[in-house]
């Protein structure tokens, strides 16, 4: 039965997943930064760095979610997300 391994437990699968997750992690707080800080050069060029990454030979090899699909969703996300909280600050006054 060694052949029907799960995937989870394949250190590969897992270094793969963890390079992905800390991607998305890193993208994540690079858009919060330019959404504070618009001209933030540094956030910007780490944003544009990790959307080259979605979007190269390499990520396609480690997944098969599809890099700009991901990028739309986090930046998606990250707009929500700060939508939400100026409504609940305004709630609180």
């Amino acid at each position: 039965m060694a052949g029907n391994k799960n995937l989870a437990e394949d250190p590969y699968e897992r270094l793969a997943n963890a390079i992905i997750l800390q991607a998305v992690a890193d993208y994540r707080v690079a858009l919060k930064k330019i959404k504070a800080h618009p001209k933030d050069r540094k956030a910007i060029d780490e944003a544009l760095e990790i959307e080259r990454f979605f979007r190269s030979g390499w990520y396609n090899q480690l997944t098969s979610v599809d890099g700009e699909y991901l990028i739309k969703r986090l930046q998606d996300e990250v707009r929500q997300s700060e939508s939400i909280r100026g409504r609940k600050k305004s709630n609180r006054r």
